[in-house]
């Protein structure tokens, strides 16, 4: 399994030729981290105020931050097992009728379970984001740029399960589940976006911000923004 290798030979994992693990593995994998950044932060001894409600505000957060990342892991590693179906479902033979018709159904189901595990990633990501508002309003304020770069993290994985789903979902012939993967999507998208806004007020991150474009010599923008 992936997620039980050192870090040093999952990065080889990454880096070889074979095309698993790839970028949805990534995604989550890139999601786990973020949410374990947050977890950190949100079990630190000292929290915003020192109140007993934010330390069990905080205590929440990081049970959720810590479930979630458990999912992700597992993501890691499905999502590898997914590619690897999509491609045993392509090499199944074709000479008759019976064998086109067999192998288009598993190509097709491949398929779903290859678009479904990225769904599931974005999702997960999304409910880090719910608890990292949390940490970012309760958290110690020292730890910002930990907060910082584990919601930039967790964006980054959004983004890479996103754009795992968009790469698969088109194959898909049952528009039914199509329309039920993308609502999913959405209402992932809504909770998350909703969550994160306030993050950067919260927990210091856009004075960091400025700081970090005033020691860049800019805004504090990069290329991709």
């Amino acid at each position: 399994m992936l997620s039980s290798l050192p870090v040093s030979d999952l990065l080889d994992a990454f880096s070889s030729p074979d095309p698993t693990p790839g970028g949805g593995s990534a995604a989550a994998l890139m999601g786990a981290l973020g949410a374990s950044l947050l977890a950190m932060v949100a079990g630190l001894p000292k929290t915003k105020t020192g109140a007993p409600e934010e330390r069990s505000a905080l205590d929440d957060a990081r049970a959720d931050l810590l479930r979630v990342r458990k999912t992700l892991v597992d993501l890691v590693d499905r999502d590898a097992a997914a590619y690897d179906l999509v491609v045993a479902a392509f090499k199944r033979p074709k000479s008759t009728d019976e064998e086109k018709a067999a192998r288009s159904a598993a190509i097709q189901d491949a398929m779903r379970v290859a678009t479904e595990v990225p769904v599931e990633t974005f999702r997960a990501c999304a409910e880090a984001v719910e608890a990292a508002r949390v940490v970012a309003e309760h958290g110690n304020p020292s730890a910002k740029s930990d907060v910082a770069v584990g919601v930039h993290a967790l964006q980054a994985a959004l983004m890479g399960a996103a754009f795992n789903v968009e790469i698969n979902i088109g194959s898909l012939k049952d528009a039914a589940l199509v329309d039920r993967l993308t609502a999913a999507l959405r209402e992932a998208q809504a909770r998350a976006a909703a969550a994160s806004q306030p993050i950067y007020v919260l927990a210091g991150i856009a004075d960091l911000q400025k700081l970090v474009g005033a020691r860049l010599g800019g805004h504090g923008r990069f290329p991709e923004d």
